[in-house]
């Protein structure tokens, strides 16, 4: 890694110390729509954040220690997949999607072969103020809820088709990525890139939740789950682009949609990499365990969505991390892609 002036930001937390950006050019023109993230070494993870900084204690013990990290460069899409995209590869290749799937009775041992039927998740809010300690309470599988019909049967895309596309489960993401002579980006990636050559500051764009008095990402605002202001502008998702780019020229890394990363979730990942000096292209480790689901294997997802808020979920926070069980697909999950610097 080549060091030196690339160093956009000075340290702002004891346990950061400084970006420092590789000073590789582009190995050739962009692909389109991506754009080029030069690599480097940076300060990885998160610190505990308090009420001044998000409205609300959000303990993240899975993205700590902060510990060095360096990767290579790489591209990445500027925007999430959207709509317009997943549709010109579903028409290509004829894939069907998870949720677009009968699941299988093996899956689901015990469940009458009646109830398993195609369908997802959808965030449908009650219609008052619910205790935030169970998450099925605005949660619900609806049949037919699809990427084609992201709300359920009676949903479709029509004027969405610069939004993200949601419904998409990690397998799905692969095999769109494979399709575009892609692939999905490492979770130490998907952090590096998201800063944009910022150290230890808790949002993409600094350290303002709004700042100039403007919301800067797709998150929610009111009284979650039951009511939601959208200040912002949006009640679900947004289409691609429509918050301010981060120093690199990526879109949405906060909000709008959760984004797959290629790694398996364990909550001490970050502990053995530290334990080895600097961690060099990590890759994440090689099976899941989450200690809230030990039968359930999860893939790390990044950057929250359009339902993150301080009162439940604030993992737009920058660092933080998400995890997602790699069959799952839901409204509020979708992804972007990555390239190698030689291909």
């Amino acid at each position: 890694m080549s060091r030196g002036s690339g160093s956009l930001a000075a340290e702002t937390a004891p346990a950061f110390r400084p970006t420092e950006l590789n000073r590789t050019s582009p190995p050739s023109s962009a692909p389109e729509g991506m754009v080029w993230i030069p690599g480097g070494e940076f300060s990885m993870g998160a610190a505990e954040m308090g009420p001044e900084i998000c409205g609300a204690n959000d303990p993240v013990p899975d993205a700590q220690p902060i510990h060095r990290v360096c990767v290579d460069g790489f591209w990445m899409d500027a925007t999430d997949v959207t709509n317009e995209e997943f549709s010109r590869f579903a028409a290509s290749s004829g894939y069907v999607t998870v949720a677009e799937r009968a699941p299988r009775p093996e899956d689901f041992p015990g469940v009458p072969r009646e109830v398993l039927v195609p369908g997802s998740l959808v965030f449908t809010p009650p219609r008052h103020a619910v205790p935030l300690d169970d998450y099925r309470a605005w949660w619900r599988y609806v049949p037919g809820a699809s990427w084609r019909h992201p709300g359920g049967p009676g949903s479709d895309l029509r004027g969405r088709g610069r939004h993200p596309v949601v419904q998409v489960a990690y397998e799905d993401a692969v095999a769109y990525a494979g399709w575009a002579g892609k692939r999905l980006p490492t979770e130490a990636e998907w952090e590096f890139a998201a800063r944009g050559g910022r150290s230890g500051e808790p949002f993409v764009w600094g350290r303002d939740l709004k700042p100039n008095g403007r919301w800067a990402a797709n998150i929610w605002q009111g009284s979650f789950p039951d009511h939601n202001t959208a200040e912002d502008g949006y009640e679900g998702t947004s289409p691609v682009g429509a918050f301010p780019a981060n120093a690199f020229g990526l879109y949405d890394m906060a909000g709008n949609v959760w984004q797959w990363c290629s790694d398996w979730y364990r909550p001490d990942t970050y502990q053995f990499e530290a334990a080895g000096g600097v961690a060099r292209n990590p890759r994440g480790p090689d099976s899941s365990l989450d200690p809230d689901e030990p039968k359930t294997p999860k893939r790390v997802q990044r950057g929250g969505s359009f339902l993150c808020t301080a009162q439940y979920c604030s993992r737009y926070l920058l660092g933080s991390r998400g995890k997602g069980e790699p069959g799952s697909a839901a409204n509020n999950c979708g992804f972007r892609c990555a390239r190698s610097a030689g291909n």
